[in-house]
């Protein structure tokens, strides 16, 4: 099986997903264009096609362009011509002047789905630590695609030190990312002054992860927000018609999930959160380490993580 990520690196302890080459901190960003496996560029043609009904004949479709790398001439996706391509070092230039002088520190980059997607993950500096000592930090993730998956993306994530549970910021309407659409140009200037509203939203979203923390929970409650997340019905944990998912995150909430013991997780709403995070990062199903990295930040996944932090929210009203 081919992998999803072309190439990868990181600075620091392994990431949750295991993969990526290793470096010494404080690299310049040519040594993580090479090692990321970013040190190509997105380049196009135009779309031509065979018409055959009285010979072969190729003909030009004037709308349409084909986006291509440079190093190995894959294509990468056929797209409209008011498409605007982010180059892969762009991804990682974004982040030039954040980590000379704003305190930042690059911590993992690379390229999934052959480079139809691209991303970079940097650490901000900030950090606090919960209800017995559990240390979350915040960190800026830049994603982008060439392929119309997604728009330009960057998003403020929380990270779990003790089982490297990843989490998006939101507090209210602020989701903590801005989003730039292929038909407009990636601007990394706006982008950052946009993201000021976002990290100072760290307070606020620590704030209410404080509380989830000191938010005692019941059997019931618990079984109630497992069934909610997941979309299920409310059965007894030896009903066989309870679903795999269901005995997961209940076995990771009531002891078996990293951190699951400590003072501000059990029996509190904080551990049913980092339940749902925990499963989805590191027990779900996937078919690699690569597939569940891209589900866990870009689709599916990340789509369940924000459920349960909308539905743990409620628990606090």
């Amino acid at each position: 099986m081919s992998h999803l990520v072309e190439t990868m690196a990181f600075v620091g302890q392994t990431p949750w997903h295991g993969l990526g080459n290793p470096l010494t901190t404080q690299q310049p960003l040519e040594v993580w264009q090479t090692e990321a496996g970013m040190d190509w560029s997105i380049e196009q043609s135009d779309v031509m096609f065979n018409v055959a009904a009285s010979g072969l004949h190729i003909r030009p479709y004037a709308d349409s362009k084909v986006l291509y790398r440079s190093d190995t001439l894959a294509p990468l996706s056929v797209v409209s011509n008011r498409y605007k391509v982010v180059q892969p070092h762009d991804v990682l230039q974004f982040y030039n002047d954040l980590v000379s002088a704003g305190g930042f520190e690059l911590e993992t980059a690379g390229v999934l789905k052959g480079g139809k997607k691209l991303w970079a993950l940097a650490r901000t500096g900030q950090e606090t630590l919960l209800k017995g000592n559990d240390c979350v930090k915040a960190y800026l993730l830049l994603a982008t695609s060439c392929d119309g998956s997604m728009c330009t993306t960057a998003q403020f994530t929380s990270v779990r030190v003790v089982c490297n549970n990843t989490l998006q910021m939101a507090v209210g309407d602020n989701t903590g990312a801005v989003k730039v659409p292929h038909s407009t140009q990636f601007d990394p200037k706006a982008v950052k002054e946009s993201l000021g509203i976002g990290l100072s939203a760290w307070d606020a979203f620590i704030g209410n992860m404080k509380q989830l923390s000191q938010r005692p929970i019941s059997g019931i409650e618990a079984a109630q927000y497992f069934s909610d997340v997941l979309g299920e019905q409310v059965l007894d944990m030896d009903n066989p018609a309870v679903s795999r998912a269901m005995q997961q995150v209940t076995a990771l909430y009531s002891g078996a999930g990293m951190g699951s013991l400590l003072s501000g997780s059990r029996g509190t709403a904080w551990g049913l959160l980092n339940a749902v995070t925990e499963y989805v990062d590191h027990q779900r199903r996937a078919r690699s380490q690569d597939y569940r990295l891209d589900s866990a930040w870009f689709g599916q996944g990340a789509q369940l993580k924000q459920k349960a932090l909308n539905q743990a929210l409620i628990l606090l009203n």
